[in-house]
Formats: C-alpha cells, sequence, structure tokens
C-alpha cells in the first residue's frame, strides 16, 4: 500500500528545508513581519492555518502520487 522508502522520506524532508528557507534568504525584512503577525494571532486562527496547509499538502500528494 504504502511503497516509500526511507531515501524518499528524507529527500522530501529536505525539500521542506530547502523551501522553508527560501523567504528568510531572498527577503528577511519580510519574513519578521509574517513572523510578528502570526505573533499576533490567536491559537485558532493558527491551528486553521495548519490543518489547511497540511490538507493541501495531503491534496496535491494524491494528485502527484
Amino acid at each position: 500500500m504504502f511503497d516509500i522508502n526511507f531515501t524518499d522520506l528524507l529527500t522530501a524532508l529536505a525539500l521542506v528545508f530547502v523551501f522553508e528557507g527560501l523567504m528568510p534568504f531572498i527577503n528577511p525584512e519580510s519574513m519578521r513581519k509574517v513572523y510578528l503577525l502570526a505573533a499576533q494571532m490567536d491559537n485558532q486562527t493558527l491551528r486553521f492555518l495548519g490543518v489547511t496547509s497540511m490538507l493541501i499538502g495531503l491534496i496535491l500528494l494524491y494528485v502527484v502520487k
């Protein structure tokens, strides 16, 4: 059912780090503003954004696979 090996998992994790590091590298001032905005959000909003991000990722993974 799940045909994933350890190399695929590490590759995916490496890509997460690459994409997470792009914006702070390209535009650190903008990232500071985003972090400050996120710090002002309530927990419910952050949880909603988190679950929405996970669902989009799962849908994308399903489409790709």
